[in-house]
């Protein structure tokens, strides 16, 4: 099917500036096969008027375990030790593929809501996630979250091979949940299967003060530095969270290119810390951003995200200057999709997949435009998100889905699992 979207403002993120234009966007099937000034003629199946709003790259939540939305307000304000393991485990153990296909598709309709176009997904049940993401047109990168209650590093090599090439939208990364859920074996035999097969690998990563002096404590060095000891790192990566980093870290996710994935929300639900951005970025650290599970943010919102990301680095840096929004929006959308390897999903180009968002100018916080790239991180909201496109089929649209099931469907299913599970 082929697509024009016309009277638009256009924001490809191809530049560092985020620049804006006006013109048109074409798209035929899951590709975007023009981007420019508008044109007279053409053939089309259908016609879209964006009425001046912006269209521009979709958001990318660079870290999440979305069918965590059965624990959305279940087991809050307590401390991350005691919410994972007195709270949080326990439940998941009653999780079933079908529970978490279910689970999964009221994640999903979340994300559309805030533009987010691809999810980095470390759960369990991943057969089930990709069902959802795929039965909703929704594209999502799997990741493994083995650890000692479950998953062998065999088993991630077959899923490897198997979800690479299961669907287009769907593709998988290594990766396992931390050093202190996962014993040195498990760790050295993922490490033997990244360097055999070259691939990245994916952890959460000194999310806590006490998870890095723990493990300073079992081996005498910070998770980056014990991981990167064992080659875990050679071929790249990245972690989940990355708050509490040494020199020698920053050093490591430097020279390994290692992406650093901030979450703020979470960070502050859970106390953790905040995420030393300014420095990642000061260092040539590149910075994506994610909302983390809907069981410690508690919400998938990007908008909030971003504004946290900024605001935080203005606060702990007593510098109001510090961490351009203009930056945060790329950590958003370029970065978060180079961070999952999806190359052909950074940016608004000819030939690139046609994952974008049309932002509504037309609501009194986007007004005056006078600047409607950093407008966006500091007071847009979900309520600007007018259309999500995935693959080049609208999934959502001015408050109604597009993904196979009535939101009435995957509500009652939703409470009638977490009734179940209680």
């Amino acid at each position: 099917m082929k697509i024009r979207y016309y009277n638009a403002k256009i924001m490809t993120m191809a530049d560092e500036a985020c620049s804006i234009s006006e013109g048109e966007l074409h798209t035929e099937n899951d590709r975007i096969v023009y981007v420019g000034e508008a044109v007279e003629g053409g053939t089309f199946d259908k016609e879209i008027n964006v009425n001046g709003n912006l269209l521009m790259p979709g958001f990318k939540n660079a870290h999440t375990h979305t069918a965590m939305t059965f624990l959305r307000s279940y087991a809050d304000d307590l401390p991350l030790q005691e919410w994972l393991y007195n709270r949080v485990f326990p439940m998941e153990a009653k999780l079933t593929p079908e529970r978490v296909y279910w689970l999964s598709k009221l994640g999903i309709m979340e994300y559309l809501t805030s533009g987010i176009t691809a999810n980095f997904d470390m759960y369990m049940k991943t057969d089930a996630i990709a069902e959802a993401s795929i039965d909703c047109g929704f594209r999502t990168v799997l990741c493994d979250s083995i650890n000692n209650f479950g998953g062998t590093v065999e088993q991630m090599e077959k899923d490897y091979d198997k979800f690479s090439s299961i669907n287009s939208l769907i593709s998988y990364h290594l990766g396992f949940h931390a050093e202190y859920t996962t014993s040195m074996e498990i760790m050295k035999e993922l490490s033997e299967l990244a360097n055999r097969r070259k691939l990245p690998v994916f952890v959460h990563n000194s999310e806590t003060k006490s998870e890095v002096e723990g493990c300073k404590e079992r081996y005498g060095m910070t998770p980056t530095e014990l991981l990167d000891s064992i080659g875990m790192y050679n071929y790249g990566g990245g972690g989940y969270h990355c708050v509490h980093m040494s020199e020698k870290d920053f050093e490591i996710f430097k020279n390994r290119g290692l992406y650093a994935v901030t979450n703020p929300a979470s960070n502050l639900k859970l106390a953790s810390g905040i995420a030393p951005v300014c420095t990642y970025l000061e260092k040539g650290i590149p910075v994506a951003i994610g909302t983390d599970g809907p069981a410690s943010n508690n919400c998938l919102d990007m908008f909030r995200e971003m504004f946290l990301v900024t605001g935080l680095q203005k606060v702990s840096r007593e510098d109001a200057a510090a961490c351009d929004a203009l930056e945060v929006l790329r950590m958003a959308t370029v970065n978060g999709a180079r961070s999952m390897c999806l190359y052909d999903c950074d940016t608004l180009e000819v030939g690139k997949k046609a994952d974008f968002i049309e932002i509504d100018l037309n609501q009194p916080n986007m007004q005056p435009m006078n600047n409607i790239a950093k407008n966006i991180v500091y007071a847009g909201s979900k309520q600007n998100v007018k259309r999500t496109v995935v693959d080049g089929k609208i999934l959502y649209d001015s408050g109604n889905f597009y993904i196979g099931d009535s939101p009435e469907t995957i509500y009652k299913k939703a409470n009638e699992i977490i009734s179940e599970m209680k």
